[in-house]
């Protein structure tokens, strides 16, 4: 029988098959063969034996956390405790655009800052949305809402950024845990413990623990700088410029002629160097 697993505690893999949920145990074959199956793999299991027996091909899978098959990803992204981190934003981003995932900028605490904060940040905003992402604030619930339509979604970003919160706006059934943010760390307590795929009507969405820390260990430098999208409309003298020491760079260029954020340039080359 076919179904989907939806949370996974220890060794216990719960799979849902239409309205029934069951608790299912791997194939030691699984171990084996360093088989390590995702929230969001689609299986196929024995459902007398309660044993999993194969895992689907994946459309894409993250280590962490470990979860599969995602059609879109909310960054949610706090303006203050914890501040906003364009570092982490842009590792987001481009995780996603390395997994194909597409990525949806997702702002909160916008009404925890001053007027003349939130306006700088929305002309850094305006950029993203330039080249082509989706912004949207954890008020706009309608226009979430639309976007969860007939998609796969993962809730991730800073810790305390409001994860949570937003998805008990969205559905109040669901009770998650919420947690006040540690003064003294600037950040917020982990509460979500154990990844989670809810759904309703045609929306699934994935509920993980906060994370701060990515790197591309699995990615070299040339698909890092492809994964910086703006970079693409960008032709330099040489084919494989890494934007980096290269003479005649046009995306250098366009870093010093405002056209591409500083930010995100000087975060590339963060990326790059660390490779």
């Amino acid at each position: 029988m076919k179904g989907q697993i939806i949370k996974i505690i220890s060794d216990l893999h719960v799979v849902s098959c239409g309205l029934e949920t069951i608790a299912c145990k791997c194939r030691g074959k699984f171990r084996k063969d360093q088989i390590t199956p995702r929230v969001g793999d689609y299986v196929i299991f024995d459902e007398e034996k309660k044993v999993i027996q194969e895992i689907l091909p994946r459309k894409n899978s993250f280590e962490r956390p470990r979860v599969a098959n995602i059609d879109q990803a909310f960054l949610v992204t706090s303006l203050i405790t914890p501040n906003l981190s364009l570092n982490l934003l842009d590792k987001l981003i481009i995780l996603m655009e390395l997994h194909h995932v597409k990525p949806i900028i997702c702002i909160t605490k916008s009404d925890l800052i001053s007027e003349k904060e939130l306006n700088n940040i929305k002309t850094i905003l305006a950029y993203y949305e330039q080249i082509g992402y989706i912004v949207v604030y954890n008020t706009d619930l309608v226009k979430i809402n639309q976007l969860l339509e007939n998609k796969t979604s993962v809730f991730t970003g800073q810790t305390g950024a409001g994860k949570s919160t937003l998805l008990n706006k969205l559905n109040p059934n669901w009770q998650l845990k919420t947690g006040e943010i540690s003064k003294a760390l600037g950040r917020g307590k982990h509460t979500t413990k154990v990844v989670e795929l809810f759904e309703l009507d045609n929306k699934k969405i994935l509920d993980t623990p906060g994370f701060s820390a990515l790197e591309f260990n699995d990615y070299n430098s040339s698909e890092i700088r492809d994964a910086f999208v703006e970079f693409k409309k960008y032709k330099c003298a040489y084919k494989d410029c890494m934007h980096n020491n290269e003479q005649n760079c046009m995306v250098k260029e366009a870093v010093n002629a405002n056209n591409i954020i500083r930010s995100r340039y000087n975060n590339y080359l963060k990326f790059i160097e660390r490779k």
